[in-house]
Parts: structure tokens; C-alpha cells; sequence
């Protein structure tokens, strides 16, 4: 387990699960994601998220990729492990699995499914209860649209006053600002991590809100630092020079390329061989992966020169 210091602080991306071209893993391709990450500036990182295409892994190959990234990071920086499901015992033996093998922290979202099916706040915090009493790491709550869960500002403050291990927070729903700003006004000191998310596209916002931390893609993590680093150490005027350098590259990602765009970067620089996303995930267009590598080349980004 990484030695780094509470609280987690700074840019702590989202790797990428990487793949052969034929949809097989490709370990050897993960490992040298996640040095490039490490190397390019990253604080630490996250594992197994909805921008890793979580999704399309079986539970065999979860714990493979889990095994194989905290294996290999061996302490560096902390990661962060998503073990986000429905059923509260899965989450739970997900969540103790991960610590036991090495992560800093969970993440998780509230337990939903489909379109319809959703879990009251009783159920909910229930559900976090006993994820808490599984583990002795912090839990991070997401609280990102694709839960179709309402999370109010109020029920989650009250969930890091009671809950032992809840104490981070990835806020992406509209006005995230907003409702970071209340959530710390109603949560106080129990409110260790509040955090920015969704590829970085309110960063400036939310830092002015109070984030400390921001879960962005896995592609550009130098250019994050160059944004989170002089904002943390009090130099707001040169984070939002930063900020609206980088923003082009941000806002392409997060409008226009997804969670595709960290492995298109990434096999445009020469750090894996393959940016193949799982079926039924469908390639991104030939002109829009030119515009994303032309953005990032006029920022000079890391990821297109690490692996050169």
C-alpha cells in the first residue's frame, strides 16, 4: 500500500483498460498506461471506473487487472479501485478484496440498475454501512448521472458525519459547484476529499468551490498539473491561464471522444500498440481522433512523445 499522505490531493486520472486488438487484455499495454500516468505527473490514480469500460470486464478479469496494476504500481501513488455494484455483499467483498490487495481507496456509486430500478436513501446508506464496516480505507462516493440517483448535498454530508469510512466525494452532477459548496458547508472537517470529476470540464469552478482533488481522463495528466498545482499553492491567476490553455483538450474529450480518448492519445504516442474498445463500444471517426491528437500536439501533452 502506497505510504502517501492524507488527504489524497491533486490529479488522480482514470486508467484506461487496454485491450488487443482482438478485445483480449493486454497486461503488458496496462503497464506501460500506468507508467506513462505515473511519470506524466499523476498524484495517483483510479482503476476499474466507467472510463476503464468497467462494464464490458468479467469478474475474472477485474481481479486480473487489479492484481496486475497494484502490483505493478507498488506503492508509488495511491489507487483508487471502483468496486461499484448493486448487490451490497458483492460491493463489500469487492471493496475488501481490493484493500487486502493494496488500493489507498474505493470508490463507488449508489446501487441502481438499468434505467428504473433504484435503492431509497434508507437502502443507500444501509448499503455504504456495510461497505464501511467491510474495510478500513476511505470510500469515495460518485455521484454521477449514470446512477440516476439523486444524491442531496444533505444526505451525503450526513453520510460522512456517520458512516466511519466515507469521507471522499466525486461530485459530477449539474451545478457540481454548487453542490460542492453545500456539501462541504453541511459536512465540515468529516468532508476529507471534495473532488471534481467528469474528465475536469468544471475544474476551475470547482476549485473555486473548495475541490482539492480532480478525477479527470487518463491522457493529459501533465497538463492537469499545470492547472491543479499553482491553484492548491494559491497562484489562482496562473491556474486559470492554465486552465483555458487546456480547456480545448478537455472539452474535446469530454464532448466529443469519451472514454476512448486517454487510448487514442496513447497509442498516438507510442505507449500501447492497440486503442481497441470493447464491442459493442464502436471506434471513434477517423477525423474526430485527428482533431483530438491535433489538439493535444499544440499543447505539447506528454502522452504523444513519452513512448517515442
Amino acid at each position: 500500500m502506497t505510504t502517501a499522505p492524507r488527504p489524497y490531493r491533486g490529479v488522480f486520472p482514470v486508467a484506461p483498460t487496454i485491450f488487443h486488438d482482438d478485445g483480449t487484455l493486454d497486461l503488458d499495454g496496462q503497464r506501460r498506461a500506468i507508467d506513462f500516468m505515473i511519470e506524466a505527473g499523476s498524484n495517483g490514480l483510479c482503476i476499474l471506473a466507467n472510463f476503464s469500460e468497467q462494464f464490458v470486464l468479467t469478474d475474472a478479469e477485474r481481479d486480473e487487472v487489479m492484481t496486475a496494476v497494484l502490483t505493478h504500481v507498488a506503492g508509488r501513488v495511491p489507487v483508487i479501485v471502483t468496486t461499484t455494484h448493486f448487490a451490497t455483499h458483492i460491493c463489500a467483498e469487492r471493496s475488501r478484496r481490493a484493500q487486502d490487495l493494496g488500493a489507498a481507496m474505493v470508490m463507488i456509486m449508489p446501487p441502481y440498475h438499468g434505467a428504473t430500478i433504484r435503492v431509497t436513501e434508507a437502502g443507500i446508506e444501509r448499503f455504504f454501512r456495510t461497505v464501511s464496516d467491510a474495510i478500513s480505507i476511505p470510500i469515495m462516493i460518485q455521484d454521477a448521472p449514470v446512477s440516476g440517483t439523486t444524491l442531496s448535498a444533505a444526505f451525503l454530508a450526513r453520510l460522512a458525519r456517520e458512516v466511519a469510512n466515507v469521507s471522499y466525494f466525486k461530485i459530477e452532477t449539474a451545478q457540481a459547484a454548487a453542490k460542492l459548496r453545500t456539501l462541504l458547508e453541511l459536512g465540515g472537517d468529516a468532508i476529507e476529499g471534495p473532488w471534481d470529476g467528469e474528465e475536469a470540464i468544471t475544474l476551475l469552478a470547482d476549485l473555486d468551490a473548495g475541490a482539492t482533488g480532480a478525477m479527470t481522463g487518463g491522457g493529459y495528466p501533465d497538463g492537469i498539473r499545470q492547472i491543479l498545482d499553482p491553484y492548491l499553492t494559491g497562484r489562482r491567476d496562473e491556474a486559470v491561464q492554465a486552465y483555458g490553455r487546456w480547456l480545448p483538450l478537455i472539452n474535446y474529450e469530454n464532448r466529443q471522444t469519451g472514454l476512448a480518448a486517454a487510448k487514442i492519445l496513447m497509442k498516438e504516442g507510442g505507449i500501447i500498440r492497440s486503442d481497441a474498445l470493447r464491442a459493442p463500444l464502436e471506434p471513434v471517426h477517423p477525423a474526430t481522433r485527428a482533431g483530438l491528437i491535433e489538439i493535444a500536439g499544440s499543447l505539447d501533452a506528454a502522452v504523444l512523445r513519452w513512448g517515442r
